[in-house]
């Protein structure tokens, strides 16, 4: 790779690292693993970076990389045994009101939680859709489908998410 070319990469990791660290842990819920995941969606974007530099989005093929590196992570059968009950790390928000931060903080758990019970195809329309803000035909493209199918994905991921919702919030109440 020619140094102009690798300096491009190395401005476009830097700049987009956090993002696509922060799509894989919508994808997969652990933080480990969704480093692992962008770390591996940048080597494949390296590889082929003399392929792509010239493109006008490199950032909607980054997430198409990481996209298809973790359904196929999510393939592996050692990955499908392994469990994980980990917590979810909680960021302080000291300007925030104690009594709202704690009703978000429950929210955004929940929704969480409920997102990692969504199958893997449908997390992704959602996560594309709804946390990345893209299109439904950008959401097409990145997944390699066609755009009804991006619609009815997103509407079945849509129902899947109220449902493990709702099996949440009944947990909690149980519990409590």
């Amino acid at each position: 790779m020619r140094k102009a070319e690798e300096q491009g990469f190395r401005e476009f990791a830097v700049s987009h690292a956090a993002s696509l660290r922060r799509t894989a842990y919508l994808f997969c819920g652990d933080w480990h693993t969704a480093e692992d995941l962008m770390q591996a969606s940048l080597l494949k974007l390296y590889q082929a970076w003399h392929r792509i530099e010239w493109r006008d989005t490199p950032s909607g093929y980054a997430r198409k990389v990481l996209l298809r590196t973790w359904l196929d992570e999510k393939r592996r059968p050692w990955r499908r045994a392994e469990q994980r009950d980990g917590e979810v790390p909680d960021v302080a928000d000291t300007a925030a009101d104690p009594d709202l931060t704690g009703e978000r903080l429950w929210a955004r758990d929940l929704v969480h939680a409920a997102l990692l019970r969504v199958p893997p195809r449908q997390r992704a329309v959602l996560v594309l859709r709804y946390f990345e803000d893209l299109s439904v035909s950008e959401v097409a493209v990145a997944m390699g489908c066609t755009e009804g199918t991006v619609k009815s994905q997103t509407a079945r991921g849509l129902v899947a998410l109220r449902v493990a919702v709702e099996e949440l919030e009944r947990g909690a109440v149980v519990a409590s």
